[in-house]
């Protein structure tokens, strides 16, 4: 658990004509979905039923190249996944697109969001005899999937009556042989999307990567809908939709890139709506307002516009280096904040600056980055934050997995004020956040703000699920 929060996974898929370059439009599109997921990746092309596919560790653009996108052939069907794990490890059996084998045919399925029955399900399935390869929900999802195609005619059905069986967060892409399939949980914690370029379909987890590729947005998918694309056209299986939605609110403070448009409501002006409600809510007399690269800067300059403190450029973020989260020692992480941003001093030398930044998780990270502005010469250090304290762990795709990592859990708020070495804090309140995404289509999940959780949740569920120890198994 680092000093931040970090993206779940990003899922993409198209189904088209063999004229369209199947692998090179998930490619691009994967490439524009980078910010959800910078682990590992992967790709899978269907050629009539033939299944190739790669996939490896590490960003888009170094997993897949020129030979290796060409590898993949022809088809006119894909998938794609860009991974950050909350569940099972970070390491290559992991990475997705899942392909699995059986007398059905070949399946290969990505998903975004975590499953709060995984741990059941999955010894369920191994006192079954089943074998399982990896440590991730999408295994389990898999055999789900397969048991129920073995007592039903077709693979859409097979995947209504899984999705009876699982639950928690979960948006799908599956490829059968002869069907795209999408599908997403009956309370739409993640979001799903559905385009068209030309007369192909393409789904995918935010708008942003149909804009890449030059598709248009048709609609998001519903909660609780299956959306079967094939060669006859499109048509949804809506037996799971018709409750209440309940979309991860963090998706439109953070997680979703600013130019994404989420259940009808855009994220960049989410954000700047964000911004405009830390000002009625923590007012502060300043000379600047500026914001931490990069979810942080459009809650910065909707709390300029709404308070008229001006806004400036107080930090340069180099781009070039690795996430801080995919460092594999706690010292080579540090040396990555330290020269991950750097402060203007000309911007804030000498005032009374206001910091907005989307989250605070332990806090070491924010007490740096105010220290970078004290070193800069900056008078005050106000800092606000676009969100409520994290209080409680996150079980739908959000690495929040314990309140022993939660500052907010541990001090109050001028106890934080005190340990970041800011002059003032303020937080988004929880009615603030919900009010941030006006007119989105669904409602919201703040579990990780209030303890209040849509659907129930496991008790002292591990870091990882999948853990498991001698005393589980029994003769």
């Amino acid at each position: 658990m680092f000093d931040s929060i970090n993206e779940e996974c990003g899922v993409f898929g198209i189904f088209a004509d063999k004229t369209c370059d199947v692998a090179a439009q998930t490619y691009v599109g994967l490439y524009a979905l980078q910010h959800r997921g910078q682990e590992s990746c992967g790709i899978v092309v269907n050629d009539d039923g033939l299944f190739r596919y790669h996939k490896d560790m590490g960003l888009v653009n170094r997993v897949f190249d020129k030979d290796t996108l060409g590898a993949l052939g022809t088809g006119n069907m894909a998938i794609g996944h860009v991974r950050y794990s909350t569940t099972g490890g970070n390491n290559a059996v992991n990475a997705q697109p899942l392909v699995v084998r059986h007398g059905k045919g070949p399946l290969a399925i990505a998903h975004n969001g975590n499953l709060t029955n995984a741990r059941e399900m999955r010894a369920y399935y191994e006192n079954k005899g089943m074998i399982f390869h990896s440590t991730n929900d999408t295994e389990v999802i898999s055999y789900a999937i397969t048991e129920e195609r073995l007592l039903c005619g077709s693979i859409e059905m097979a995947v209504e009556r899984m999705m009876s069986r699982i639950k928690g967060a979960y948006s799908l892409v599956i490829m059968s042989p002869k069907k795209l399939i999408a599908a997403r949980d009956p309370n739409g914690f993640r979001p799903l999307s559905l385009g068209r370029l030309g007369e192909s379909w393409v789904v995918a987890s935010e708008t942003c990567a149909f804009d890449s590729i030059g598709a248009v947005f048709e609609r998001d998918i519903k909660p609780g809908e299956i959306v079967i694309i094939d060669e006859t056209g499109l048509r949804t299986i809506e037996t799971h939709c018709g409750g209440q939605s309940h979309m991860c609110v963090f998706e439109y403070v953070y997680f979703a890139r600013p130019d994404s448009v989420i259940e009808g409501a855009g994220v960049h002006d989410a954000r700047l709506r964000a911004g405009k409600f830390l000002w009625e809510e923590h007012p502060v007399e300043a000379d600047i307002v500026i914001g931490v690269p990069d979810s942080g800067l459009d809650a910065a300059l909707g709390f300029s516009l709404a308070s008229g403190i001006p806004y400036g450029i107080g930090f340069i973020k180099n781009r070039y280096i690795a996430r801080t989260f995919i460092q594999p020692s706690q010292a080579e992480r540090t040396n990555s904040v330290k020269i991950k941003l750097n402060a203007i001093s000309s911007t804030v030398k000498g005032k009374r600056v206001v910091m907005i930044d989307d989250s605070i998780v332990r806090g070491t990270t924010s007490a740096r980055i105010v220290n970078l502005l004290r070193e800069a010469g900056a008078a005050e250090v106000h800092v606000r934050i676009s969100s409520p304290p994290f209080v409680s762990p996150c079980y739908f795709g959000t690495d929040i997995d314990s309140k022993e990592n939660l500052i907010a859990c541990k001090m109050t708020v001028p106890e934080i004020c005190s340990f970041i070495g800011a002059d003032s804090l303020g937080y988004l309140s929880i009615d603030g956040v919900k009010r941030i995404a006006e007119g989105a289509g669904c409602g919201f999940c703040t579990g990780c703000f209030d303890g209040q959780y849509p659907i129930d949740v496991p008790e002292n569920m591990p870091k990882d699920k999948f853990e498991y120890k001698i005393s589980d198994y029994k003769e």
